[in-house]
């Protein structure tokens, strides 16, 4: 007969880990949503997700542009169910005052490398924290609650980090954690699309901003185990093309360091990522060789 705690984390018990993109460049007043209301959408399908099952787990890493942190950890966090002052519930206001803390030291760090001009958060930063938040609760023991990664992002994909998620994005399929994403951009994310649909994910871009708690609490609040007998919506199509790491576009055809994996849409001599030399030289040589051979038939 199985125990009580082993069928509770065996059914419904959720451990969801929420990436929260808190890039500036990304959050201004030509976005069509501001920060401000993002967040209050997240906080509440935070808290829904905590009411759902007394037993759910949730962690909160903020993913700004020069670093990434943990912000909220609810089975850290003793005194979730007071208030300090009466109004705030206390994972409100521990959240909220990690996060400005974060963003503050996330801005300092910007300034002193100001010469870098990345406007794309650090997606695989924040992943590879998940994972390894994740590990550690896999080896606390047999019994613990279903992971999940949620991916709140809203910047641009970069280029540069295509080697960096697509290792994060594989190692989550080796270890069966599903990575589930809501991208409130613009335009589809490519890296987001395929890490939903390697890991076996749920990726929705809201058609409507305003009604974000929605789309989050109807899709990506449903755990691992009512996901089998429930109908999710579906992309219409993945784009599974690579950006190059010379011009930072996407191309369908390009060359590929056999060293570090580096992707380029042009041939170059020298990898940038790694210095490995390519083998150019050697069909030179090859060719010039035919040609001393042809040579005495003229």
């Amino acid at each position: 007969m199985t125990s009580v705690p082993s069928k509770l984390y065996s059914d419904d018990v959720s451990l969801v880990v929420v990436l929260l993109d808190t890039n500036p460049f990304f959050w201004t007043p030509p976005s069509s949503l501001s920060f401000c209301q993002f967040l209050s959408h997240v906080l509440a399908f935070v808290n829904s997700i905590l009411l759902l099952n007394q037993l759910n787990q949730v962690v909160v890493i903020a993913s700004g542009y020069n670093t990434c942190d943990y912000i909220y950890d609810s089975s850290s966090d003793a005194s979730q169910l007071g208030s300090e002052d009466g109004r705030m519930p206390s994972l409100y206001s521990n959240l909220l005052q990690k996060l400005e803390e974060f963003m503050i030291k996330d801005e300092k760090l910007g300034k002193e490398q100001s010469q870098r001009a990345i406007k794309s958060s650090l997606l695989s930063g924040s992943l590879s924290m998940a994972l390894c938040y994740i590990q550690r609760v896999f080896r606390s023991g047999p019994l613990h609650p279903q992971p999940r990664i949620l991916c709140l992002q809203g910047s641009p994909d970069g280029p540069e980090q295509y080697v960096a998620v697509m290792n994060a994005i594989f190692s989550a399929q080796r270890s069966m954690v599903p990575i589930d994403s809501c991208y409130v951009g613009a335009h589809n994310s490519a890296f987001l699309q395929q890490a939903s649909y390697i890991t076996g994910g749920v990726y929705v871009k809201p058609q409507h901003l305003d009604g974000l708690f929605q789309y989050l609490t109807t899709v990506f609040a449903t755990d691992l185990h009512s996901r089998s007998f429930i109908q999710l919506p579906r992309p219409a199509g993945v784009d599974f093309r690579a950006s190059c790491f010379c011009h930072k576009t996407t191309i369908d055809m390009g060359y590929i360091c056999s060293v570090c994996l580096s992707i380029f849409c042009n041939h170059h001599k020298k990898c940038s990522t790694c210095g490995s030399v390519f083998g150019q030289a050697q069909s030179d040589t090859s060719s010039t060789s035919d040609l001393k051979r042809k040579a005495p038939e003229t």
